[in-house]
């Protein structure tokens, strides 16, 4: 082989290598964040109690892409099902390549559907809080940006808003979080479910590196730090 030849192929294993090195800190990266956004926090002191007989009642949050919020949820105790969607914005039934433009005002959300008397909704703004994301990351979730990737708790009604602004008034006051929370607040008007390949997306394609990477040590934070709302 000539110079040239060993030249191109040393200068081909070099970006190879760069190219490696960059993605392993990418991921190291994302690993660390999805590590921060686990953490141990109490009990709401202001909840809505328990209802005497079962039902169904809905509460929709957004935090980051939703792949990961939707799987965190379904494997809630009391909670029945999890829908992976759009909310906040201004565009009628709008599509994923639209809400990903930044534009639409709409926030990938997750309507999540539970048990009142299995689940109460303060724990489940304790699950949100502690390991369904990062509350402290403004317009963006780990490695997504831009505000389609904002922190929200859409409420539909008093008791939910009252709730919401104790816990997180409780949880500026003990200083649980190294930085400010800056989930907004904001009444739900209206909730679009996601195209059926959003769906349950991570249960689907656990191997995916993104979901590895992102996602599944969000569900084993919930596992572990929340064993008794922890179901299979």
């Amino acid at each position: 082989m000539n110079r040239e030849g060993i030249n191109s192929v040393s200068l081909a294993k070099l970006l190879a290598l760069a190219a490696a090195l960059l993605l392993a800190g990418q991921m190291a990266w994302n690993r660390a964040s999805a590590a921060e956004a686990a953490v141990a926090l109490p009990d709401p002191a202001v909840d809505i109690p328990l209802a005497a007989k079962p039902g169904k009642q809905t509460a929709v949050f957004a935090g980051g892409c939703f792949w990961g919020v939707q799987l965190v949820f379904q494997h809630v105790k009391g909670v029945k099902d999890a829908t992976s969607g759009y909310s906040g914005g201004t565009v009628s039934s709008p599509e994923y390549e639209q809400v990903s433009t930044g534009t639409t005002g709409h926030a990938e959300s997750v309507k999540v559907t539970f048990d009142p008397s299995q689940v109460s909704y303060g724990q489940l703004l304790k699950v949100f809080f502690s390991v369904a994301h990062d509350p402290t990351q403004l317009n963006r979730q780990g490695p997504d940006t831009g505000s389609q990737y904002r922190s929200v708790i859409f409420y539909s009604d008093p008791e939910q808003k009252h709730t919401a602004e104790a816990y997180i008034a409780q949880l500026e006051q003990a200083k649980s979080f190294p930085r400010p929370i800056v989930t907004q607040l904001v009444p739900l008007k209206a909730f679009y479910p996601a195209e059926m390949y959003h769906q349950n997306y991570a249960t689907f394609h656990p191997d995916d590196g993104y979901i590895a990477t992102n996602d599944l040590p969000k569900l084993e934070h919930l596992r572990q730090q929340l064993p008794n709302l922890y179901k299979k």
